[in-house]
């Protein structure tokens, strides 16, 4: 089932309190979508589904027009999600990445309701986040408070994430007050989800990460302090991290974990895998050529080697089991 923004608060504040984590996955094809969803499916978990500028602008969605990707992933996410084979399963939509010019234009047509065909269907995303890495404090004080504007005005939810730092060692615990003492005190009730730097990078590194679960911890609790509710911490940048250290965050308030730069390497080695395996076969005097050059062939491939690997992050995360509890509170 794809949740709504006030539904995925609920699943949000139950990872929290019931320390599991939900684990979030840059998917860039309906090929990984499906296998995410798959993956969630057999541990019984919730799943968020999250895309980037780069996906709803790539081949597979927008192909240049960011607006249409989202609207064309929403499609394809809401059919899959609410179909009788992944019903069971809490899925999350949720905007990473998404900056430049058109950041408040497709962000604000999240949030209001993208327009499906001709019904008179809205697709809305489940969370909101933003990338502020090239904004200034105000700067991103000021578009996360025109998008609780844009629900307002529009007479619907929005469920959001506050990002500060992420790529830039440990953030002050000063850098909350700043960023989410601001946007509560003129949007009360919209964050939920806070991801200050806590020693991670973006991207795969063979250098050692400093992750502090110290500072998980203490960006938590004061986080929900300032909220005056139970605020859970998005980890940018888990690829590369020890299971140690993903289940340490997790006890300290991670509730949900972004993980891309090791998914996409899954999934392109395990490609390169099957047409080195298959080279011979894609010559059209071979008989098998057909078969083995449709998508089918080498995203069957992927699926084998890559849901295996969904299955484990979900399993180090806790999550395993947790898509009953999280329905379970819904109702």
């Amino acid at each position: 089932m794809l949740l709504s923004p006030t539904q995925s608060r609920v699943a949000l504040r139950c990872a929290l309190e019931h320390k599991f984590a939900i684990l979030a996955v840059n998917a860039d094809s309906p090929a990984a979508i499906t296998d995410c969803l798959e993956a969630a499916r057999e541990c019984d978990a919730p799943m968020i589904i999250e895309t980037s500028l780069w996906q709803l602008t790539g081949r597979s969605f927008g192909a240049g027009d960011a607006v249409l990707g989202m609207t064309r992933y929403l499609a394809e996410l809401t059919v899959l999600a609410n179909s009788g084979r992944y019903r069971d399963v809490p899925v999350i939509y949720h905007t990473d990445h998404i900056k430049g010019p058109d950041t408040l234009r497709l962000l604000t047509a999240a949030i209001r309701g993208l327009p499906f065909g001709d019904s008179q269907a809205l697709l809305r995303a489940s969370t909101i986040s933003l990338d502020s890495s090239e904004m200034t404090e105000q700067q991103n004080i000021e578009h996360i408070a025109a998008l609780c504007d844009a629900a307002q005005e529009a007479g619907v939810a929005a469920t959001l994430e506050m990002e500060a730092g992420v790529d830039d060692g440990v953030t002050e615990i000063e850098v909350a007050d700043r960023l989410l003492a601001a946007v509560e005190r003129r949007h009360p009730g919209h964050l939920y989800l806070w991801a200050p730097g806590v020693g991670t990078q973006h991207g795969l590194s063979d250098k050692g990460y400093p992750f502090s679960a110290e500072a998980v911890a203490k960006h938590q609790r004061r986080a929900s302090e300032i909220c005056g509710r139970p605020i859970g911490i998005a980890l940018h940048g888990s690829s590369g991290l020890a299971e140690s250290d993903l289940k340490d965050g997790v006890a300290a308030g991670v509730a949900k974990v972004n993980w891309s730069s090791e998914s996409l390497l899954i999934r392109s080695r395990a490609a390169q895998e099957y047409y080195a395996m298959h080279t011979a076969e894609l010559e059209k005097s071979h008989q098998a050529w057909k078969a083995t050059a449709m998508d089918n062939g080498m995203q069957s491939f992927v699926s084998s080697r890559y849901v295996p690997k969904v299955v484990e992050r979900i399993q180090i995360l806790s999550g395993t089991g947790k898509a009953s509890l999280v329905r379970s509170q819904l109702t």
